[in-house]
């Protein structure tokens, strides 16, 4: 007979020690907007939820020598409404505040959105060129990991067993640099992306681009850095030679399926052509020429 228990750790060594203990599946509730539809479903059955938000630190930004930390049960809206983060990293925000409805957002988490691990998750993309970096705690301790670690596949992730995210990190920006996050859905809102791409960048003072990360979203199975995209702009001002070659590039690097939602050639046809619209964004917001 299925039975499901419930527990709110006030730590995080509490949560770490229930998650290695559970006898049978055991899943992380720092959202619930996925879990929870998940288990309505049918598609899971854990036999136990952690609910971590009631363990300090996990809800809210912080700030610490300019490098931003976001606790891993904050809510996207609190992060949209975060003024510093905003005026900082636009596209990782902007990415964050497109999960789901407005009342989606109020409960919606980067952790939950990252260990989902849905291809076209919309906060993942953008946080990978941000290069962001995830604080991950377990049985063994804790550990800083890339974000583009985490996901392995659809639904799977590199987390150990008793392992969670208990928060997220934005390093702190050289000057002139900036972010853009855009995707293409079939409806006005809430819906999932057919395609994402984000696209980070840093320019010096000529309007030159000196570093570069673009990333792809529902392209293939997991989000993909590019680094043939990225090496496209690193050296260029944004002309038409440098789109053309990140046009290419991000075409060239897609792997996705056919669905109902797009078919593999649209689905590469308009991963180009939103490189060059994200890319655009990211230059005018780094105060190069778009």
């Amino acid at each position: 007979m299925f039975t499901l228990s419930y527990t709110a750790p006030t730590s995080v060594e509490a949560a770490v020690s229930a998650l290695a203990g559970a006898n049978g599946t055991a899943k992380v509730l720092s959202g619930g907007t996925d879990l929870l539809v998940q288990m309505r479903s049918g598609r899971i059955k854990p036999e136990l939820i952690i609910d971590i938000k009631r363990i300090p630190g996990l809800i809210g930004i912080r700030e610490e020598n300019g490098t931003f930390v976001i606790g891993a049960a904050t809510p996207c809206a609190v992060i949209g409404e975060h003024p510093a983060l905003v005026a900082a990293w636009p596209g990782v925000v902007e990415a964050a505040c497109l999960i789901g409805s407005t009342q989606v957002q109020g409960r919606a988490t980067l952790a939950g959105n990252l260990c989902n691990a849905s291809p076209a998750a919309d906060s993942v993309p953008a946080l990978i060129a941000a290069r962001a970096t995830c604080v991950v705690a377990g049985p063994h301790g804790k550990r800083e990991v890339a974000v583009e670690a985490i996901p392995t596949g659809p639904g799977q992730t590199s987390l150990a067993r008793g392992e969670l995210i208990i928060e997220f990190r934005l390093l702190k920006r050289p000057p002139r640099s900036g972010d853009a996050y855009l995707r293409f859905i079939p409806r006005t809102e809430m819906d999932i992306a057919v395609v994402g791409v984000a696209v980070n960048v840093t320019l010096d003072a000529s309007g030159v681009c000196t570093e570069a990360r673009v990333v792809l979203g529902a392209a293939a199975p997991t989000a993909i850095l590019v680094p043939d995209a990225s090496a496209a702009l690193v050296g260029r001002r944004l002309d038409e030679e440098a789109l053309r070659r990140l046009d290419e590039a991000a075409r060239r690097a897609c792997r996705p399926i056919d669905d109902k939602r797009g078919t593999i050639d649209f689905r590469i046809q308009v991963a180009g052509v939103l490189a060059r619209r994200a890319a655009g964004l990211a230059f005018a917001r780094a105060g190069g020429c778009s």
